[in-house]
This record gives C-alpha cells, sequence and structure tokens, in this order.
C-alpha cells in the first residue's frame, strides 16, 4: 500500500493473521467450555475458573517464561515440532499462536459463561422435557440465546491478540515475516528512533481500540435495550 513502508505492512498481515487465527480457534474451545462451566455450578470447576482466569493477573513475562520452556528442544514443544523436522515451537508462528490462545483463553470463556448463566436453566430444561437431545440443546437453544456473549468474546479475543507484546515478544521473539507483530515492531522502532513508523502504528492501535470500545458499548446498550 502506497505510503505505509513494507516491513510494517508485512507486520499488519502477520498480525491480522495470528488475530484471526487464534480468535477462531479460541471461540471453538469456549463455547463447549463455557457451557460445562455454566451448569450446573461445582466446587471443583471454580478451580478450573481460576486456572483460566490465570492469564488476567499473571504477568505475560512469567507465562512466557514458562512457555519458552515448554517450547524448546527439551520440552514437549520440542517434541512436537520434530513430527515437521523443527527443533522447537518457540520463535514460530506456530509458538505465538499457542501463546496467544492461553492468554486470551479468559476473554473468550467468561463473556460466553456470563451469557450462559444469563439464559438460566429454563430454557434448558423445557428442551429437555420435550425430549431434545444435550447436543441439540447446545446448537439449537443454548449458542443462539447467548449470541452477544459470543461476539463479545470474538471482539475481546481478537483485540487482545492484536494488543499482545510481552507474551508474544518472550515467545516469538522479532523476526521479520515470522514472529514480529504490530506491538512488538512498534517497540523495536522507537528502540530505534524511527518516530514516524512509531506514530504510524501506534495511532493506527488508538483507532482500533477507540472502534472495538464503541463496539462493546453498542452491544452493552442492545442488550439493556432489550432486557428493559
Amino acid at each position: 500500500m502506497k505510503g505505509i513502508p513494507t516491513d510494517i505492512m508485512e507486520a499488519t498481515i502477520l498480525t491480522l493473521e495470528l488475530a484471526v487465527v487464534t480468535t477462531g480457534m479460541l471461540v471453538t474451545i469456549a463455547l463447549p467450555l463455557a457451557w460445562w462451566l455454566a451448569f450446573p455450578q461445582r466446587w471443583w470447576k471454580s478451580m478450573v475458573n481460576a486456572i483460566i482466569s490465570l492469564p488476567l493477573v499473571l504477568p505475560p513475562s512469567v507465562l512466557g517464561y514458562y512457555l519458552l520452556l515448554a517450547f524448546g528442544p527439551t520440552g514437549p514443544g520440542g517434541w512436537i515440532a520434530r513430527l515437521w523436522g523443527a527443533r522447537t515451537l518457540a520463535f514460530s508462528f506456530h509458538g505465538l499462536v499457542i501463546g496467544s490462545l492461553l492468554y486470551a483463553l479468559p476473554f473468550a470463556v467468561q463473556p460466553i459463561q456470563n451469557a450462559f448463566h444469563a439464559m438460566g436453566r429454563h430454557p434448558v430444561e423445557s428442551a429437555a422435557v420435550l425430549g431434545a437431545s444435550p447436543w441439540r440443546i447446545f446448537y439449537r437453544i443454548a449458542i443462539p440465546m447467548a449470541w452477544r456473549g459470543v461476539v463479545t468474546a470474538i471482539v475481546l479475543s481478537f483485540a487482545h491478540t492484536i494488543g499482545e507484546f510481552g507474551i508474544v515478544l518472550m515467545i516469538g521473539g522479532d523476526i521479520p515475516g515470522q514472529t514480529r507483530v504490530l506491538s512488538v515492531a512498534l517497540y523495536d522502532y522507537v528502540e530505534s528512533a524511527r518516530w514516524h513508523d512509531a506514530n504510524m502504528i501506534a495511532g493506527g492501535m488508538v483507532m482500533f481500540s477507540f472502534l472495538t470500545i464503541l463496539l462493546l458499548s453498542s452491544l452493552q446498550n442492545r442488550k439493556r435495550r432489550h432486557t428493559s
């Protein structure tokens, strides 16, 4: 694109690719997981919820450090990488996807789980009495009724992945065309005093964040009008 340096375009495409892949996988995982956690409530499910929510309070560098160990040649990631001839999952796009999945999981699970809770047990129990199977209840009743939570999960997962920095730098490094996403490129441009390029990325991410907040606010307002 005219006026945009090639390396910024490269980082933008890689970031969008990472966000799309991560968001798609997150929602696929979060839907059944949130449904399982929502009903019925058990004390040990609170433990699972706490584990899922750890990235909300855990410093990204800590999670990135442990993932770096796990992705290394002697860790599980190294064993998996050897299936296609690589030595490690670290400093690769595959590693970025796995790290992003783990770090953004609560942003996908919690909105959907809250939507399932708000739906209540009555629609589920009524469908079960009429003979609907658990999978039919899940796909035909639960997901359509929780669609606002699903959309919120998609928006938050996508936006969070776009803005990740600490964990992607820890496990991906700064390899152009492979692991250099926009947040890492911004850090690199500031370090090298490329202020014009840094301003271009920072301004774009501010605008993206603003539009994300507007979208989420619109969803919340529609929900309030619907329930009032």
